[in-house]
């Protein structure tokens, strides 16, 4: 099974997606509680200041220590790790492949066929990475799942490439 996994098509570039390093993205999600609970849109640019001065004010308050002054901080972060079950949202690769002008249509090419989806509803979807802290071999690299959960139970699956039409 091949893990790397191209988005391609009508876009000003292609893509090359890699599974195997989402696991250290910020932007992954837990898929064991994102489709059982609400979602707010957030200020990406906001969300990092806020970040950056709260480290900033932790600095200032116990002094640049690194690795963190709380070992349960990094301890719970690995454990979460090694046996989450994580996603990342597709919306991210979408817009930095820019796809063009009148595109309209995800084409999903599986091993048993293939899935159009509409442009719009991808970008709200999310792709499923790992589960219980191992990657995704017998049926991966990757899963697709709907934004709105619709297939939670039974995400697409066995992908081989995104082409946007």
């Amino acid at each position: 099974m091949n893990s790397i996994i191209m988005l391609e098509g009508k876009v000003d570039f292609k893509i090359t997606l890699d599974p195997g390093v989402w696991i250290f993205d910020d932007r992954k999600v837990d898929l064991t509680t994102y489709f059982t609970t609400t979602h707010t849109e957030v200020d990406e640019l906001e969300e990092y200041t806020k970040s950056v001065s709260k480290h900033w004010d932790r600095e200032i308050q116990e002094g640049a220590i690194y690795p963190p002054t709380l070992k349960t901080e990094t301890k719970f972060k690995k454990e979460q790790i090694l046996k989450g079950t994580f996603g990342i949202p597709f919306r991210y690769f979408i817009k930095n492949a820019g796809p063009l002008q009148g595109s309209s249509t995800l084409l999903i090419e599986t091993k048993n066929g293939e899935i159009k989806v509409p442009l719009e509803k991808a970008n709200d979807s999310i792709l499923g990475f790992s589960k219980e802290g191992k990657p995704l071999r017998e049926d991966g690299p990757i899963h697709f799942y709907f934004g709105d959960g619709s297939n939670h139970q039974e995400p697409i699956k066995d992908i081989i490439s995104f082409r946007i039409e």
